[in-house]
């Protein structure tokens, strides 16, 4: 609908099969992240993602969506000598568990490197999330879904250095990524949990505080723009409700289409 600037892809699994797998993910973040910050740079896009209006050509929803991730996950891509590669690299896991654990929280969203890959990994990790709360007061987005972000993320971080310490964690790792399966490497916890609170932040920028009001309003839009062609109006509706819905499941920017 012109309203959202997106709709449904008819074949999500199909647009996101290029980017599967953790090297694939890695590679479109490597040519992604430093066009996204040059685009920021020179003023051709309005950063953060979430103070963009609708009126922006970027202000649809799933470019906030996007966008606001690609914020959250630079920090790990600016470790220096690129060894933010080491997300996805099985053997490293137990080792970069084991330091992010180890590492203190904090608040900061501007950070300096140590040094040390792992601890530096940690850092920015934390940082990430760090951003998208910050982007979640300034979206003005339900507190209660952004609550003791850090902590869920260090128990799901715990979950995956358990299940590295079983005997045959490498060949179980191999075996789901042949069967196009998410083991849990570093990379894809963040990355998972960054796209869903980076939904979040979205939502709140693009409909307000209440989808259920954004919504509301623009029923009312409609019918005025629909009056007297009662026909066209419920298919407009019903298109609203089935968008509504698509944006409401999606897990992914890739599953809505520009």
């Amino acid at each position: 609908m012109e309203w959202f600037g997106w709709q449904l892809s008819k074949d999500p699994a199909a647009d996101k099969a290029a980017v599967f797998g953790p090297q694939a993910i890695l590679q479109e973040l490597d040519k992604r992240v430093p066009q996204y910050l040059d685009d920021v740079d020179q003023g051709r896009l309005i950063y953060p993602a979430c103070k963009r209006p609708r009126s922006d050509p970027h202000g649809d929803v799933r470019s906030i969506w996007d966008h606001t991730r690609l914020e959250a996950i630079r920090y790990v891509t600016m470790v220096p000598r690129g060894e933010f590669e080491l997300l996805a690299e099985p053997a490293r896991q137990p080792e970069m568990l084991e330091a992010y654990l180890r590492q203190r929280p904090h608040e900061d969203i501007v950070i300096e490197f140590t040094g040390s890959t792992m601890g530096d990994l940690a850092i920015a990790i934390i940082a990430g999330f760090n951003w998208l709360n910050h982007c979640a007061a300034l979206a003005a987005a339900d507190r209660d879904k952004f609550s003791g972000t850090l902590t869920g993320f260090r128990k799901l971080a715990t979950l995956a250095q358990q299940w590295w310490a079983m005997e045959g964690a490498n060949e179980r790792c191999g075996q789901m990524l042949a069967e196009r399966e998410n083991p849990p490497l570093m990379l894809y916890l963040i990355w998972a949990e960054y796209t869903r609170l980076a939904k979040e932040v979205a939502s709140a920028a693009f409909f307000g505080s209440s989808i259920e009001q954004a919504i509301a309003e623009r029923r009312e839009v409609l019918k005025v723009e629909f009056a007297g062609r009662p026909a066209e109006l419920d298919s407009a509706l019903d298109e609203l409700t089935e968008t509504m819905r698509g944006f409401e499941s999606a897990r992914d920017p890739g599953d809505l289409i520009g």
